[in-house]
């Protein structure tokens, strides 16, 4: 027993996981007293940007030959943090920039309407107040999306995070669902995008869950990855872009169908006429019936959950295996 005690008392403990009793020779750079030229030398060297640790050299990784590893990470990043939120589903919701409160509409309006009255034949002044004017008709959407995050973040209660609102993050339709989904006590996410000049995200998205992606692309995928429908108020070029890729996507079965709504059947109608392009041929008849109107924001949630009733579906469930990424 004494041998075998006095084995062990013999044997080392672990090192430090970092600290050292003696510096390897490499923790002190060469000292000038062997060489006059060295400290500078060494100087030099780490502030080469060249030097850079590869994770850290922002230069580096904006290169051309770097966009493989941009792409992944712009997509790495959302999908990592959402997953730690424990982010699962979400209503996704689009819609202009530019129609914003009813409030603050008015007043724009009110402003142009005394400036015509003191320039009664400027031009651009009456083109002003006419957009202006329609842009102030919209803007009761604005109150219909903000009851639809309502009533979203609502419904997110009662499942936790398997079920939240997410918008691209800006200003107009997409403030007002964040905005009713933070008013319901839910979290909101916003998916931004980096643009050539400063732009700001709106002030109701839950501060972790706001992201800023480099690429388009990726944003859209992040959009459709946990979507359980698609809410598309009036909008223009951005909001006809990712309407018009979500429904290539249904109809080609590269995602699995799911619910499209578009509110305010008067703007829609007018602005693109589907009737026209399955007479003209261009799509099929099923294609037409990919998507359909609402005006309120209860019809709205009615109408998705009454999709998902007829598919035989549950709207907050795991997603099946062979779903389509």
């Amino acid at each position: 027993m004494q041998n075998s005690t006095d084995e062990t008392a013999e044997k080392p403990f672990p090192p430090h996981h970092t600290e050292r009793c003696v510096d390897l020779p490499g923790c002190r750079p060469k000292p000038s007293e062997e060489d006059a030229a060295a400290p500078d030398l060494v100087r030099r060297i780490l502030e080469s940007p060249n030097y850079r640790r590869a994770d850290e050299d922002v230069d580096f990784l904006n290169r051309n030959g770097m966009r493989g590893t941009r792409l992944f990470l712009d997509y790495q990043k959302a999908e990592t943090l959402l997953d730690d939120h424990g982010i699962a589903h979400s209503i996704v919701v689009f819609g202009g920039t530019r129609i914003g409160e009813p409030v603050a509409a008015k007043a724009r309006v009110e402003t142009l309407r005394a400036q015509c009255a003191e320039a009664p034949g400027d031009k651009d002044l009456a083109q002003q107040l006419r957009i202006a004017e329609r842009v102030a008709a919209k803007s009761r959407f604005y109150d219909i999306a903000r009851d639809f995050g309502r009533i979203v973040g609502s419904a997110e209660g009662r499942h936790g995070n398997r079920l939240v609102v997410v918008t691209g993050g800006g200003p107009g339709m997409m403030e007002a669902a964040n905005r009713g989904a933070q008013e319901a006590g839910a979290k909101t996410v916003g998916l931004n995008i980096t643009l050539p000049h400063e732009q700001f995200p709106n002030p109701y998205i839950t501060p972790d869950l706001c992201f800023r992606f480099r690429y388009f692309a990726l944003r859209k995928l992040h959009f459709l990855l946990r979507a359980r429908a698609l809410v598309v108020f009036p909008g223009g070029f951005g909001t006809l872009d990712e309407l018009f890729e979500t429904l290539t996507l249904i109809q080609t079965r590269k995602i699995r169908p799911l619910p499209v709504v578009l509110v305010g059947r008067d703007y829609w109608r007018r602005l693109f006429d589907i009737d026209f392009m399955v007479e003209e041929g261009v799509i099929d008849q099923e294609d037409r019936d990919l998507f359909w109107y609402a005006e309120t924001a209860e019809e709205i949630w009615a109408d998705i959950r009454r999709w998902y009733d007829r598919a035989g579906l549950d709207m907050i469930g795991p997603v099946s295996e062979g779903d389509p990424a």
